[in-house]
């Protein structure tokens, strides 16, 4: 790589990895939001939907939690707006050869991004924090809807682009040495996009969920806020078991078998797999040296890499001595241990999210200070889980931009035109500011978290 490339995409990691931990959770707690106002507003005596009707005292804490977390949602908006625009002039800046390439196709799903999904939400968003006692309930409730409609649906549109720039699909040549759109149907109906969307839309709703029994799991410890705290415990326990299991099967074991058939290469460096084998093995710990072509220090599960892969044991998985090196992930190893840090850490989640339910079941979950101390420390593992996920689908697309159409080398701006120097300078000017809006971000979160929930 040049140095031009190397700060480009040193650049371009750190934006957009800080830039993800806002709307992770923003995309998460969208759901449980209109889960606590609809409990709230369809929940009174008499609604013609029995398993919804709650008590006075319930529907109060309901609504009494839909506001809470729609301020912690509100800050973390604002946020991810503030991180997301060095993101979008970063494709002119810095990645200028690569907007002139496929900006006649990516542009088609960023500018529906912008223009309905994220106006959508913004809109509604002020109607949510502002509009309780100045609209009616229903309004109130339907602005609610309308947050997570738009939040979900901006995830659609981002996942489609990023879908495309690792299946393409619905193009052609524009004659000047890029792309243009030829359906706008296909690229909306991308086959990579439904289970990557899917995978990814879980592990934000699993953050929510951890979140939610996190901050439940504080209130209690702390010996305040016992209803609002039980509510929120209950709901982000039993949510996280059930995204827990959804994010291992079906879309993870889909989403592994998309990569499977159309990445080769980038499944093989997930997996170390070097050499080509009928009965592959799944390695659940080793350590791959791309130097010696090999896994070292393997524990071992013989052939069930190829079930999972085919549902048949003796399917022949390709190892990466069989691709042409240039194919190769620019790291192997970093797309190996990333991967198995997201699987790893989304085992632990499961279980936690397991012994939490049981323990809820059994009545014990709310006096279990282990418990309580365990869900409140591992909300962090689901953020780094996701960015996990994300460096193994971004690094192991590599060195392609754009999956065999365009390598990341010839993607930057001339160099001429942005030299490494600058780069470098804008790189740490970044880092300095994000420093700074971390420190905000905290200040504000624990504001909220200190005043705890209004009476609704």
């Amino acid at each position: 790589m040049s140095s031009e490339e190397t700060v480009d995409r040193l650049q371009f990691t750190l934006t957009v990895t800080y830039h993800y931990l806002f709307p992770v959770l923003t995309m998460g707690l969208a759901l449980f939001i209109v889960y606590f106002k609809t409990v709230s507003f369809a929940g009174r005596d008499g609604h013609r939907l029995r398993p919804l009707r709650r008590t006075a005292g319930q529907r109060a804490t309901a609504e009494g939690a839909s506001r809470f977390w729609t301020k912690i949602f509100g800050v973390n908006f604002a946020f991810g707006v503030v991180t997301g625009i060095p993101l979008e002039f970063q494709f002119g800046t810095n990645w200028a050869e690569f907007s002139n390439y496929a900006g006649g196709v990516i542009g088609q799903t960023l500018a529906m991004e912008g223009t309905f999904a994220f106006f959508l939400e913004s809109v509604f968003l002020g109607v949510l924090l502002f509009g309780a006692g100045r609209v009616s309930p229903r309004t109130h409730w339907l602005a609610a809807v309308a947050v997570f409609a738009g939040a979900w649906v901006s995830g659609w549109f981002i996942i489609a682009t990023n879908a495309w720039m690792q299946h393409p699909v619905g193009y052609s040549s524009d004659g000047r040495g890029g792309v243009e759109l030829d359906s706008l149907g296909d690229l909306l109906t991308n086959p990579w996009l439904p289970w990557q969307y899917l995978h990814n839309m879980g592990g934000a709703a699993l953050t929510g969920a951890f979140v939610l029994a996190a901050l439940g799991a504080f209130y209690l410890l702390s010996d305040r806020h016992h209803d609002f705290a039980r509510s929120c415990l209950r709901v982000g326990v039993v949510a996280a078991f059930v995204l827990s299991v959804w994010m291992i099967f079906p879309t993870g074991d889909r989403q592994a078998k998309n990569v499977f058939e159309h990445q080769p290469a980038t499944f093989a460096a997930m997996e170390g797999l070097f050499e080509t084998a009928d009965g592959a093995p799944l390695v659940i710990i080793g350590n791959p040296d791309t130097r010696k072509r090999e896994l070292e220090s393997t524990v071992e599960m013989p052939r069930v890499l190829s079930f999972l892969t085919s549902r048949n044991w003796t399917e022949r998985v390709t190892g990466l001595n069989d691709i042409p090196e240039n194919e190769w992930p620019d790291s192997v190893p970093l797309v190996y241990y990333a991967y198995h840090i997201m699987v790893g850490l989304g085992t632990i989640l499961l279980l936690i999210a397991a012994l939490a339910v049981v323990q809820l079941w059994r009545g014990r979950l709310y006096d279990s200070r282990p418990m309580l101390w365990t869900l409140m420390l591992a909300f962090p593992f689901t953020y780094i889980a996701n960015i996990a996920g994300w460096t193994t689908a971004e690094v192991g697309r590599q060195p392609w931009v754009v999956h065999g159409l365009l390598r990341t080398e010839h993607g930057i701006s001339p160099p001429e035109s942005v030299p490494a120097g600058t780069a470098l300078f804008t790189l740490l000017g970044f880092a300095g500011l994000y420093a700074l809006i971390s420190l905000l971000f905290v200040l504000f979160i624990a504001r909220i978290v200190a005043r705890g929930p209004e009476p609704a």
